[in-house]
């Protein structure tokens, strides 16, 4: 009989949009560093169950799951729900990693909790669980090139050469945060990662 009550099991979610066409555009930042962090942990991120793609596997002896969800990005916080209930998880044990437009490529910042700051799939999650209180690890993938550009547009961009060499730097930093996290707990993952250059 599978243990549904872990007190240490965690999730980490990446953020993305299903579909080839969003591969490599800005807004899938966070299902990339999920995948680095699955080939990390060699485990694959493939079974389809709570509107998502997730693997189960474990680390430093305790439950990890990691999670991408299939929804598209404005309902993410739906699968991100449906596992976390199944599974006991609690917010302050569920790690997302999503892409923020504040910072340049290459950078990253960990925050405890706090706002969605625009970001539609940040905003579902808090929504679903009803609590801001998760951590998170933003993904830099630059700002707009001037204030009229459709953010839309922008999000759904694809990086440059130049951008993607920072970026292939910070989603390795990210999947490295998130485990930092789990192990030494927000503050010290921030002091780590935020800030430093990819």
């Amino acid at each position: 009989m599978l243990n549904r009550s872990n007190e240490e099991a965690w999730l980490i979610v990446g953020l993305g949009n299903p579909g080839r066409e969003y591969e490599k555009t800005r807004h899938n930042c966070g299902f990339r560093a999920l995948d680095m962090l699955s080939q990390q942990l060699g485990c694959k991120v493939d079974k389809l169950k709570f509107q998502g793609l997730y693997a189960r596997t474990s680390y430093g002896g305790k439950k990890l799951f990691l999670l991408k969800p299939q929804t598209y990005m404005n309902l993410s916080g739906q699968s991100v729900l449906q596992l976390s209930a199944y599974y006991r998880i609690p917010p302050q044990r569920i790690i997302v990693l999503f892409d923020d437009i504040s910072l340049e490529p290459g950078r990253l910042r960990i925050r405890a909790d706090g706002s969605a700051g625009g970001h539609n799939g940040i905003k579902s999650i808090i929504q679903a669980l009803g609590s801001q209180e998760f951590p998170r690890v933003k993904i830099g993938v630059g700002c707009k090139p001037n204030p009229e550009f459709d953010l839309a547009q922008w999000v759904l961009s694809s990086f440059s050469a130049s951008e993607e060499k920072a970026l292939s730097v910070s989603l390795k930093n990210a999947a490295d945060a998130a485990l930092a996290i789990i192990d030494h707990g927000v503050p010290e993952a921030a002091n780590r990662f935020n800030g430093i250059r990819g």
